[in-house]
């Protein structure tokens, strides 16, 4: 692939940039947000990846973490570094699915992480949920605030309505075992031992009020 190529529907609209070098793959998940009407781009290395996102600014970016030059992990760092909370992240993986795997991208800065057997009708949900949240919290300092990334101060907002872990995870449309990593995450962040103490810091510092 020597550039990006751009469906033909919504032209105007911040696109997804699909970043695999497996062209099979990138075709169909490319066919998948096309049918439901995202204008996309796509990359098969890294480096191709970041000129895209200079040249383009995606609203989210589908990245796989093993590719040739830059790995996905070096991308995710330069994509926060230069557009900030300004782009949603979501890792897609084949082969790193273990909760340590899961871990460590979110921790690099992904608002996500994907595999690459997902359901396909998820696989677009779950883009249309990033991209919803991202363009209601363009501005939010809800995000920001003790470095917490989008996902997690959506996490935070659901436990602070009462819901389980398996209760976000349905309304999120991920995994059991996601949002208890993000949890995790989330009780460092604010320096707590537990969900009710996370919440009520969150309470304590007006965090919840101010994201509403």
């Amino acid at each position: 692939m020597s550039g990006p190529r751009l469906a033909a529907a919504d032209q105007g609209r911040r696109p997804v940039l699909v970043v695999d070098d497996d062209e099979l793959f990138v075709a169909y998940t490319r066919a998948l947000l096309e049918g439901a009407a995202y204008r996309t781009l796509t990359a098969a290395t890294g480096e191709a990846a970041l000129r895209i996102a200079r040249e383009h600014a995606p609203l989210v970016v589908l990245l796989d973490i093993q590719l040739p030059e830059l790995n996905g992990y070096e991308v995710c760092r330069i994509l926060r570094d230069t557009l900030g909370r300004a782009v949603g992240i979501a890792f897609l993986s084949g082969t790193r699915t273990d909760p340590v795997d899961i871990s460590s991208g979110l921790l690099v800065g992904a608002d996500d992480y994907l595999v690459k057997s997902c359901d396909p009708s998820e696989l677009v949900a779950r883009v249309g949920a990033l991209m919803r949240r991202l363009q209601a919290e363009n501005g939010d300092e809800f995000a920001s605030t003790r470095n917490l990334t989008s996902r997690e101060a959506e996490i935070l907002r659901l436990l602070s309505d009462g819901l389980n872990q398996k209760d976000i995870a349905q309304t999120l449309s991920i995994s059991p075992k996601t949002v208890g990593i993000h949890i995790e995450h989330i009780l460092g962040k604010l320096d707590v031992h537990s969900r009710a103490q996370a919440v009520a810091a969150a309470y304590r510092e007006n965090l919840l009020n101010s994201s509403r």
